[in-house]
């Protein structure tokens, strides 16, 4: 994959998220932790879209994470 068919991707994911509502700091996030180990059939990469209500509820859990992390350190 050369950089314009990367940069391709990205967007596409970015605006994919945008679309569906989502918070793309956490979404891609979310995606990084997941795919090393989340690739293996349809069905889960199903998982990984923002669309998908299972990934809406990592993505909220994410994000409550985040805020308590900064909470802690205050």
């Amino acid at each position: 994959i050369d950089g314009a068919e990367a940069s391709a991707l990205t967007y596409s994911i970015v605006e994919t998220a945008k679309a569906n509502g989502v918070d793309v700091y956490y979404y891609l996030k979310y995606l990084l932790m997941k795919c090393p180990t989340s690739l293996t059939s349809d069905e889960d990469l199903e998982k990984l879209c923002p669309w998908n209500p299972e990934c809406k509820e990592a993505l909220d859990e994410l994000h409550r994470q985040h805020q308590n992390a900064i909470f802690d350190a205050l």
